[in-house]
């Protein structure tokens, strides 16, 4: 699969919780990072292999309900991509919400994803996980 076909199989994947399939889209060692506060939000942080990353999705909805994850955009170059979009969540723990734009950047060689980097408003995903 190209760059293009692979994001766009990710996202359609993700949208039908298709989970096996998610996971056959990472390489078995990735580079894979949601930077933040990583003490305070248990789902962020560093993944490095293909099962670590599929892990993050087969567990996200024990820490938020989620409400919104659109992508808007996605750009391609050889193969890096980008997509951009926005997200909105409720933290099951304190029923704060997260609303944010992202930036996902990914790599993919070979049909599968080898980088997968999330930008988002890390303050406000901090605020809205943290106890009061």
């Amino acid at each position: 699969m190209t760059t293009r076909e692979t994001v766009d199989a990710l996202f359609a994947r993700l949208a039908r919780g298709d989970l096996a399939g998610t996971r056959a889209l990472f390489a078995d060692h990735v580079d894979w990072d949601i930077p933040g506060a990583t003490g305070i939000v248990p789902w962020i942080g560093r993944r490095r292999t293909g099962d670590e990353a599929a892990a993050f999705y087969a567990t996200l909805d024990e820490h938020l309900e989620r409400d919104i994850f659109e992508v808007e955009r996605v750009f391609v170059d050889g193969e890096h991509a980008v997509a951009t979009g926005h997200l909105r969540s409720v933290v099951r723990t304190t029923g704060r919400v997260i609303e944010t734009p992202f930036t996902i950047q990914l790599t993919v060689v070979g049909g599968r994803i080898t980088r997968y980097l999330i930008l988002e408003d890390s303050h406000a995903v901090a605020e809205a996980a943290r106890p009061r």
